[in-house]
Parts: structure tokens; C-alpha cells; sequence
């Protein structure tokens, strides 16, 4: 998959004191890219330090293929998918929260390479993990 990278940044979850503001300012300055858009669009997490508690890069993409700066996931990368509760006010973190406790109780082995965020136009979201 072929993916248009509208804009990203490098973070960390534990250390970086300005993380949520970091986000949300990176999908305020994609949301103009993203306006009339129908196409699904990925938040992907990618270049890991190490683990969960690692630096890692966060990119906002749309799939393309038209030459733009992409990121292109392997098409045979296996993925578990986690369905995001929409009608939670904190849905997203509440399900990577879910994840990293199942990868620290063992019953996730995460391969680090690709993960994204998939936002559907009706609303629906998926975190699709690379095992």
C-alpha cells in the first residue's frame, strides 16, 4: 500500500511533555489537506526507536500513488486489528492502552514496523498492529 504523506512528526509517548498538544497540532495542520476528501486516511506509526516506550514517527497520510512522498507498507505485512469504540470520548487511546497491555502481558507480539490509524469516511475507526 502506497501511502501520501501529508505531514508527520517524531515523538515519544512517555517523555515527550507536549504530546497530546503535538498531536493534535499535526492533524489540525493536515485537516486542511484532508477537507472534500472521501479517500481513508491513515495515521501511521513507523520508524520505532525500539518499543511502545521508544521514540517513534507519526505520519498523517491518504492512500495515492502518484508520485507524491509516500510511505509504502509491504503488502504481505500481517496486522491483528483492533476496532476503535467511536462512541468513547478517548476511543483511539483507550484502545492503544488495551494494546500495550496486551503486548506487556505477552498476548501481543508486536513487529515494529508499520502501524497506522485507519479512518473511514463513515466515522469507523481501526488500529491495525504489525505482528
Amino acid at each position: 500500500m502506497k501511502l501520501k504523506v501529508i505531514n508527520s512528526i517524531r515523538t515519544n509517548n512517555f517523555t515527550d511533555e507536549r504530546l497530546i498538544e503535538r498531536i493534535t497540532e499535526l492533524w489540525q495542520r493536515a485537516s486542511d489537506r484532508l477537507a472534500n476528501q472521501e479517500a481513508i486516511t491513515y495515521a501511521v506509526y513507523h520508524t520505532y526507536e525500539n518499543d511502545y516506550k521508544g521514540d517513534y514517527s507519526l505520519s498523517i497520510t491518504v492512500e495515492a500513488d502518484d508520485g507524491e512522498p509516500s510511505l509504502e507498507i509491504p503488502d504481505n505485512a500481517k496486522y491483528e486489528i483492533f476496532s476503535v469504540d467511536t462512541t468513547m470520548e478517548h476511543g483511539v487511546f483507550s484502545t492503544w492502552k488495551e494494546i500495550w497491555a496486551r503486548e506487556d502481558a505477552g498476548t501481543l507480539e508486536r513487529a515494529y514496523s508499520f502501524d497506522f490509524e485507519k479512518y473511514y469516511p463513515n466515522g469507523e475507526i481501526e488500529v491495525h498492529i504489525a505482528i
